[in-house]
C-alpha cells in the first residue's frame, strides 16, 4: 500500500498516510446510507489540515478498501469526487496523489469581541450593565412575535424597517426625546456605527467630503466617516458646545455632536448654542449629526429634548439600544432629514437588504406594551445610585478631586489634584495594580494637536453624555463642596453630599447658571493645573466594586 521510494513523494508517504490513516477509521464504521460521505469528508479533512501532504501517493481503491472492510466502490467514488473537486489528482496507470492546490488550513476560533480587561477595578467607560437585561420580558416577546408574526414577515424587509416597529419608535422618540419622528423618515440600523457609515455615504454622494466631529470625541468616528470617503475634521469646544468659530472656519458642511450629554467631557449645549448650530447649518447648506447615545439617563431632571426637534430638516438623528438594553442586539435608529432620505434607504437596501425582521418585530412589541419604558426606568434607578456611590467614593479617597459633567449618562469626568500627576505615571501605577481606566486625553483625536487647543478656543471634551455649559461641579473632599451648589446631605434615604454634581437648576430651559465654570473649561484655559483627569465608566460596576474600586485606585495613586 505504501509508495516505493522511487515513486515520487515516496519517502514522504508512508508517514504522511500512516499519521492521515486513523482520521478514516470512523467513517468506515459509519451507518452504511452515510459511510460513502462519511470516507469523502474524512480524506477531504485530511488533505485540509494538512495529514495528507501534497504529493502524497494514495492506495490503491482494492487495497483501500480491503484494509477499510468496505467496497470497492465506495473508495472509487471518494476518489473521482476529491479528484473533481481539486483535492486529489490522478492519471491513467500512474495512482492517486494529493494534489497541490490546497494548502493545509491551522482551524482556530478567534473571538475578536471586545471584552473586559479582566482588571481587579474596571472603570473604563461605555460599557452597560449586561446583567440588567431583560431575559423574561424579552423571552416573553419572542414567544408572542413567533405565535402571531404572518409568514410574509419573515421575507425580505423594507430596508427602512417593518412598518410596526417604525410606528412604534415615532411614538417613543416623540414623547420620550422630543423628536419629530414621521415614521417614513426612520431607519431601522444594526447600531449608531451603520447609522453613522450610511450618513457618510450619502453625504459623499452630494459631494460632501469632509465632516466636523468633536475633540476630544468619540474615536470611531475616523475609521467609519473614511470609509465611506469622507475626512473628519476635529472642532474643539468650549464651554457651551462645539465652539463656533472654529466650526465656521473649517469649511466643513456637517458636525457630529452629542448636544443633550458630550462625550467624554459630560457638557450639554446651551440653547443659544443649539440655535447656532441650525442657524450655521441653514447657511451652509449643511447638516447636524445627532448622536443621542444616552440621552434617556438624567439623573437630577427631566431630560433635556433632542435638537431634532427644532429642525427635523437639517438634523440627522441616531440612537440606538446599546446603552438601555444589550450592545448585542445591533438595534438602532436613524431619523433622516428630507434632502438625505433616498440615498440613505438606497444605500441601506445595497448594504444589507433590511434589519432582521424577526428581530424587529420582538422588539416592537416590547415598545408597544410598555416593557422598554420600564427597562428605561430600570437602568435609571441603578445608574443613578451607581453615579452617587462613585462621586461620594471619590469624595472619601481622593480629597480635593473635582467631579465634573451633568447628572447623566455612564460615565464622570474627575480631575484629581496635580499632586498624582503627571499622568502617565498615575496610569502605570494603576496598571501595576490592575485598575482599568481612561485618561480624558484619549479621545482627542489626533489632528487636534495631542489635546491642545485648536483656534485658540478652549475646549472640553466629554463622553455621549448631556452637560450644560458651565453646569456647576463638585469637589470631592470632604466638605469642600463650593458654597453655592445645590446639593442634599448625605443621610438615610437620601444621595451623598455630592451626588450630582450639576443639581443647579437655573435659566430658561433648566440650564445651570455659571457658564465656563467647569474643570476641564478651566483647566483648557490654564485657571487651575490641570491635574490628573479621567473619564471613569461605572454602569457596569455593582456599587460595592465601585467602592473597592475607588480604595483600589487610591492605594495605587498613593505608593
Amino acid at each position: 500500500m505504501t509508495p516505493s521510494p522511487n515513486e515520487p513523494g515516496g519517502p514522504a508517504v508512508s508517514s504522511s498516510w500512516t499519521a492521515a490513516w486513523e482520521l478514516l477509521l470512523p467513517a468506515a464504521s459509519a451507518p452504511a446510507r452515510t459511510r460513502g460521505g462519511a470516507l469523502q469528508a474524512a480524506l477531504r479533512d485530511a488533505v485540509r489540515s494538512g495529514r495528507l501532504a501534497p504529493g502524497t501517493r494514495l492506495p490503491s481503491t482494492r487495497d483501500l478498501a480491503a484494509d477499510l472492510g468496505v467496497s470497492r466502490g465506495l473508495v472509487t467514488e471518494a476518489y473521482e469526487q476529491l479528484t473533481a473537486e481539486g483535492y486529489l489528482r490522478s492519471g491513467r496507470g500512474a495512482g492517486t496523489w494529493v494534489g497541490g492546490a490546497v494548502r493545509a488550513a491551522r482551524p482556530r476560533v478567534r473571538d475578536l469581541a471586545p471584552r473586559s480587561p479582566g482588571a481587579r477595578a474596571d472603570f473604563v467607560p461605555g460599557t452597560p450593565d449586561l446583567s440588567l437585561f431583560p431575559r423574561a420580558a424579552w423571552a416573553a416577546a419572542q414567544r408572542a412575535v413567533l405565535a402571531e408574526l404572518p409568514h410574509e414577515e419573515l421575507g425580505y424587509p423594507d430596508p427602512r424597517g417593518l412598518p410596526r416597529l417604525r410606528t412604534a419608535l415615532a411614538e417613543l422618540l416623540a414623547r420620550r426625546r422630543g423628536v419629530v419622528a414621521d415614521p417614513e423618515r426612520i431607519v431601522v440600523v444594526s447600531g449608531v456605527t451603520q447609522a453613522t457609515a450610511l450618513i457618510g455615504l450619502a453625504l459623499h454622494a452630494r459631494g460632501v467630503r469632509s465632516v466636523g466631529v468633536e475633540s476630544p470625541g468619540s474615536p470611531q468616528h475616523d475609521d467609519v466617516y473614511a470609509s465611506a470617503g469622507v475626512t473628519t475634521v476635529p472642532l474643539p469646544l468650549d464651554e457651551e458646545g462645539p465652539a463656533m468659530g472654529p466650526l465656521r472656519s473649517s469649511g466643513v458642511r456637517a458636525v457630529v455632536t452629542t448636544p443633550a450629554h458630550q462625550f467624554p467631557t459630560g457638557i450639554a449645549c446651551s440653547a443659544r448654542r443649539r440655535a447656532e448650530l441650525l442657524d450655521w447649518a441653514r447657511s451652509v447648506d449643511g447638516f447636524v449629526l445627532e448622536d443621542d447615545y444616552d440621552g434617556d439617563f438624567r439623573y437630577d431632571r427631566a431630560p433635556v429634548g433632542a435638537l431634532q426637534g427644532l429642525d427635523p430638516d437639517r438634523v440627522a438623528y441616531t440612537g440606538s439600544v446599546s446603552k438601555s438594553l444589550a450592545p448585542g442586539l445591533r438595534l438602532g435608529w436613524l431619523l433622516v432629514p428630507e434632502p438625505l432620505a433616498d440615498e440613505v434607504v438606497a444605500r441601506k437596501r445595497t448594504t444589507d437588504l433590511g434589519h432582521p425582521a424577526l428581530d424587529q418585530a420582538v422588539f416592537a412589541r416590547f415598545v408597544e406594551h410598555g416593557d422598554y419604558d420600564r427597562q428605561l426606568r430600570r437602568c435609571g434607578r441603578a445608574y443613578r445610585e451607581r453615579r452617587d456611590v462613585l462621586v461620594a467614593a471619590l469624595a472619601e479617597h481622593f480629597p480635593g478631586a473635582a467631579v465634573s459633567g451633568i447628572a447623566a449618562g455612564l460615565h464622570v469626568i474627575v480631575t484629581l489634584p496635580e499632586r498624582y500627576g503627571p499622568e502617565q505615571r498615575f496610569l502605570a501605577r494603576m496598571a501595576g495594580a490592575g485598575v482599568a481606566v481612561r485618561l480624558l486625553s484619549h479621545y482627542t483625536h489626533a489632528r487636534a494637536g495631542g489635546g491642545e487647543e485648536s483656534s485658540g478656543v478652549p475646549h472640553a471634551r466629554g463622553g455621549h453624555g448631556e452637560e450644560p455649559p458651565g453646569a456647576p461641579h463638585v469637589r470631592a473632599g470632604r466638605g469642600e463642596e463650593p458654597s453655592d451648589a445645590p446639593h442634599a446631605r448625605a443621610g438615610h434615604g437620601r444621595e451623598p453630599a455630592d451626588a450630582h454634581s450639576t443639581h443647579a437648576r437655573g435659566g430658561r430651559g433648566g440650564e445651570p447658571s455659571g457658564a465656563g465654570d467647569s474643570p476641564p473649561a478651566r483647566a483648557a484655559r490654564g485657571d487651575e493645573p490641570s491635574g490628573v483627569r479621567l473619564v471613569l465608566g461605572y454602569a457596569h460596576v455593582p456599587p460595592a466594586r465601585i467602592r473597592s474600586g475607588v480604595r483600589l485606585m487610591a492605594q495605587a495613586a498613593a505608593r
